[in-house]
């Protein structure tokens, strides 16, 4: 059985000031722990219903009872683990970078990792104001993806500014992505779910493109964040 002060420290876990300062997080679901478990990420603990055959310290078998107390999902999923958080890699320019500029929703973040990953993407660099990706429910939506995307959270205006390749923002106004020509080298940025790329990124922006409606009464406003950066990359990639 957990204890209380055990069953406080994982609920604690749910908040990204606590997740910080401990350099912790937690995954739930046996595909997503088990993606982790096969990467560079270091487990600390595991709370199972059933056993994983590993490591007996990190390994706990608890009661379906106790994983619904430190579960963070309406409906766990059998397991629940502790991982340290990695530290970032140096920023690779030498291929296509993601650039997220104040994404809030974890599962529009969550899903973008998981695009990174499908196409390729080596690097993702957040503002510091987007979303955790350490959050539950970002990695829920990762579905594993988040241990082969190097993310990384810095001011993003900072470095964009003193970047010497070009710098692709999504603008509804911009130029038409499938009539531009793209290349294999550069940032394609992102915008708020809401308001789009900020005025001090847009300043930093060497190439605004769009993707074009085509319906006849082109009444939608915007498509959502996560499925015209699947749009974007595709693209990129197809040129």
């Amino acid at each position: 059985m957990l204890s209380k002060n055990q069953i406080k420290y994982i609920k604690r876990l749910g908040q990204k000031k606590f997740r910080l300062q401990e350099q912790v997080f937690v995954v739930e679901g046996v595909k997503t722990i088990n993606e982790l478990l096969q990467s560079h990420f270091e487990l600390l603990q595991l709370y199972t219903t059933a056993s994983f055959n590993i490591d007996a310290k990190a390994e706990n078998l608890i009661s379906e009872n106790d994983l619904n107390r430190i579960s963070f999902l309406k409906t766990p999923n059998k397991a629940l683990a502790i991982f340290k958080m990695p530290k970032s890699e140096a920023i690779d320019l030498e291929g296509l970078v993601v650039a997220i500029d104040d994404v809030r929703d974890p599962g529009n973040l969550g899903t973008i990792i998981r695009l990174c990953d499908w196409f390729g993407i080596k690097d993702l660099v957040c503002s510091k104001q987007t979303v955790d990706c350490y959050n539950p429910k970002v990695l829920q939506a990762t579905m594993g993806s988040i241990t082969r995307v190097n993310i990384s959270y810095i001011d993003l205006d900072v470095f964009l500014k003193d970047i010497k390749i070009p710098v692709f923002g999504a603008f509804m106004d911009g130029e038409n992505v499938y009539a531009t020509e793209l290349p294999k080298k550069g940032i394609l940025v992102m915008g708020n779910e809401a308001n789009g790329i900020s005025k001090q990124i847009e300043d930093a922006v060497t190439k605004r493109i769009a993707i074009p409606r085509f319906g006849a009464l082109q009444a939608t406003e915007s498509l959502n964040v996560a499925t015209a950066t699947a749009i974007l990359l595709s693209e990129f990639r197809r040129k």
